[in-house]
């Protein structure tokens, strides 16, 4: 049955609350005593990336507890520490600083959600003193030339980008709008979009809030484009939403992998919108190996269901894993650092990891769909 309004926006109040309490994100921030080596992931706790960074860090533990019970690093336990951020520059360079002091920890794996990705990109590529391998952040953003010390393995935003354009180009669709969650968002993304949007041929048309959310998304009017491209974490996205509830038309609303649409689904059905969802991940019903052991793992290890962001924090485990299987338990953070530097190709299980030219992973993209009566589609 369709959630009541009131309570749908009880829900949304909800999801913004920290989540400390809940019993797989408190067994995460729990390190294991006297584990060595140790692998850091760093986590951003604040409100609008909370849904996203909690599902990635249950399917990063997932992968770390597994590998420890199948004899870990030939032999030896790997230490999995979780250090949590609120958003802000100066708790990100406090994590920092706190690695520098950790001299049994080998690399950095997993960082998410993407904001503190990305600002922990630019943070590396300042201080060029901690010579640690930043491996897998949650998600990132373009461009990437020169970065010797991060290696992504995930599609960027702005293949996600690009992905979502293409597909509406290819299907006949000449006009396209882009909702940023905030000016913030504006300013960081608006050259990109405006640009592809002109390289396709598809006219951009933006959409700022100068209040709340909700209030955009109710003034919107049948002229706006029916295909909307959502800038914004989970919260946001369902705030915008219930603006569309108010309006006869039914619109299209293509949110990027910032957004966890388990989540979403959970805050009430949509009712005036489908959510278009891009993923940079195989679908959690794959029959792929690498799937299969996530689904195992987390059903073993964790009361949650699957959904695309513990895969890719499971993924993204897994792959810092295989790197130091190729090296000796005595491996210094250098050695481990210039392990990862040679980016060989690798097949995970089924997930394939390559590198370009450009040293930027190869692109994995595609699209999953919440329907405005709460199913999914893909």
């Amino acid at each position: 049955m369709p959630a009541h309004p009131s309570r749908r926006k009880l829900l949304l109040a909800a999801s913004t609350l920290p989540l400390l309490g809940g019993p797989a994100w408190s067994q995460a921030l729990r390190p294991a005593a006297g584990r060595s080596p140790e692998v850091i992931q760093i986590v951003d706790s604040s409100p609008g990336q909370l849904d996203v960074s909690r599902d990635f860090l249950i399917g990063s533990r997932a992968a770390w507890q597994d590998f420890n019970t199948r004899g870990g690093w030939r032999g030896r336990p790997i230490q999995h520490t979780v250090l949590e951020v609120d958003g802000t520059a100066a708790s990100l360079q406090q994590a920092l600083n706190d690695v520098r002091s950790m001299p049994q920890c080998l690399a950095l794996c997993g960082t998410a959600g993407h904001r503190a990705a990305s600002e922990l990109i630019k943070l590396l590529q300042v201080d060029t003193t901690l010579e640690i391998a930043h491996v897998a952040p949650w998600l990132h953003r373009e461009p990437l030339a020169g970065m010797e010390r991060t290696f992504p393995i995930f599609a960027s935003q702005q293949e996600q980008t690009s992905y979502a354009l293409k597909c509406l180009s290819v299907v006949g669709v000449t006009e396209v709008g882009v909702v940023y969650s905030s000016r913030q968002e504006q300013t960081l993304n608006q050259g990109e979009f405006s640009a592809l949007a002109r390289d396709l041929k598809l006219r951009y048309v933006p959409y700022v809030p100068s209040g709340t959310l909700q209030q955009l998304g109710q003034q919107l009017t049948p002229q706006t484009p029916a295909i909307l491209i959502f800038l914004g974490g989970t919260p946001e996205l369902a705030q915008f939403t219930l603006g569309l509830e108010k309006q006869d038309r039914q619109r299209y609303v293509i949110a990027l992998a910032h957004v966890n649409l388990r989540t979403l689904n959970q805050l009430g059905p949509l009712r005036g919108a489908s959510v278009v969802g891009t993923q940079v991940v195989p679908v959690v019903t794959s029959s792929l190996p690498i799937v299969r052991s996530y689904r195992h793992a987390l059903n073993r290890l964790f009361d949650e269901p699957p959904t695309p962001q513990s895969l890719a924090g499971f993924i993204a485990a897994r792959y810092t894993q295989e790197v130091l299987m190729g090296l000796e338990p005595g491996a210094t953070r250098a050695q481990v650092l210039q392990a990862f530097q040679r980016r060989s190709l690798m097949d995970l299980a089924g997930f394939r990891i390559s590198f370009q030219a450009q040293r930027r992973t190869s692109a994995y993209v595609t699209q999953s769909m919440l329907t405005a009566d709460g199913r999914m589609l893909g």
